[in-house]
């Protein structure tokens, strides 16, 4: 794609994903998520030719104007949004698919000093919550929603929602995996509570049990009644035993 085309497509993103946002002109004069993507196309540019001082020099520039730290190494696909834009960290091994969007104080970054692939891959459609941090080497499947302030250490399916620290699974292929409340749609800030969902479940839990120590409590009156007029027929029977003989 040409540049202008790629300007284009990246301000009608912002416009489908931004309630917020204006005309063109403000979001390409205003919204540095887009600025940091723009200049991590020319820096990732340098890098596979091999001028990567530069390269990574531009990008710490870029850090300091934007807030926002892409590693020019890292591959980026297109119609990708970073929603407020301050705080993003994407490290020198992220890949990321077409249509992701990321929210302020995302990091995608490795676990320690392990080298080769260290960092994660995004599939396409891929949505990280505020402040969620997605480690080392794992793959986020396409169509995935991370919610805000989760840590992610290990793979995550397609069509799945992540929530918690560390992250786990609690929506999948729009099926809850665990009990929940209302579906959240669309927005991040609305992703189920897993301690909530927890406690449900463990209520729940409860409930059974009491019902089944209810019904046990009603077997056992039964049996206690049922032992109790066997013992009087026996001792009716002896009483009449007794008579028959005298």
């Amino acid at each position: 794609m040409s540049v202008l085309s790629t300007i284009r497509e990246d301000i009608q993103t912002v416009q489908r994903h931004d309630p917020a946002a204006q005309s063109g002109v403000i979001i390409f004069l205003s919204y540095p998520g887009l600025h940091a993507k723009w200049a991590h196309t020319f820096e990732h540019w340098l890098w596979r030719r091999g001028v990567r001082g530069l390269a990574r020099v531009l990008s710490q520039i870029t850090r300091f104007m934007t807030g926002v730290e892409i590693h020019p190494a890292a591959q980026i696909g297109r119609r990708f949004f970073i929603d407020h834009a301050m705080g993003v960290v994407i490290g020198e091994t992220t890949v990321i698919g077409d249509d992701c969007v990321l929210y302020q104080g995302v990091t995608l970054g490795g676990t320690g000093n392990e080298s080769g692939k260290r960092h994660p891959t995004l599939g396409d459609r891929v949505t990280v919550g505020t402040g969620a941090k997605v480690l080392g080497n794992i793959h986020i499947g396409d169509d995935v929603r991370i919610g805000g302030n989760s840590v992610v250490v290990k793979d995550v399916p397609p069509a799945s929602t992540v929530v918690g620290v560390p992250g786990r699974v609690v929506r999948r292929n729009g099926e809850r995996v665990v009990e929940a409340a209302d579906a959240a749609r669309l927005h991040h800030e609305n992703l189920p509570d897993p301690v909530r969902e927890e406690s449900r479940s463990n209520r729940a839990a409860i409930e059974q049990n009491e019902d089944r120590i209810a019904e046990l409590e009603a077997q056992m009156r039964e049996l206690t009644t049922l032992v109790r007029e066997l013992s009087a027929q026996n001792t009716r029977a002896a009483d009449d035993s007794s008579d028959t003989q005298a």
